[in-house]
């Protein structure tokens, strides 16, 4: 997840910090790795917290890319705090940039996810998150449990498991139309 998450704040960095002058240049480079340090620590700290029901949330459909949405609000302000803290930058400037760049970052993390040709997967996702073990199983639970909702419960039997995924891969769909249900796509 490091990779694709570094990947991921080079790529929108470049507009949102580089080519902002209201970050100095010399700061350029630590101000990305504030940002991918945040990122990376807020989803932590929500799973470790048993924020497993926001986490979850979060991975679903085009809610990493909405402002709106709480857990990017708590990343977002985060970064905030911790650019004018550490870089000096005012509050409209630490603002603009953690406003730019956590939707684009958390969308592009839930977007390589549903992506069939990245090898990165969901369960690479939550297992950095959580540690492994136990906490990833909750959260996959939880995505669950929304999946159900959203009707994904292809044998009706009260959660999301293999059994719905070789039932859809019978229908016309395949399991990549299961994933695209449960995320947005």
């Amino acid at each position: 997840m490091f990779e694709q998450l570094t990947q991921l704040v080079q790529q929108f960095g470049q507009e949102a910090i580089v080519n902002n002058n209201a970050v100095p240049n010399e700061h350029n480079e630590t101000v990305m790795k504030e940002a991918e340090s945040t990122i990376f620590s807020s989803l932590q700290k929500m799973a470790s917290e048993g924020g497993i029901e926001k986490l979850a949330g979060l991975l679903q459909g085009n809610n990493a890319q909405n402002p709106t949405n709480p857990a990017v609000q708590q990343i977002t302000r985060q970064l905030t705090g911790s650019l004018g803290e550490k870089f000096g930058l005012n509050s409209s400037a630490a603002a603009g940039v953690s406003e730019s760049l956590i939707p684009n970052i958390l969308g592009g993390l839930v977007n390589k996810v549903n992506d069939p040709n990245d090898s990165f997967q969901i369960t690479d996702l939550i297992g950095t998150i959580s540690g492994g073990g136990a906490q990833t199983s909750g959260i996959m639970d939880a995505i669950s449990k929304y999946g159900t909702q959203f009707g994904l419960d292809q044998n009706a039997d009260g959660k999301l498991d293999m059994n719905d995924a070789i039932a859809v891969s019978k229908s016309s769909g395949g399991i990549g139309s299961l994933l695209g249900k449960l995320f947005g796509k």
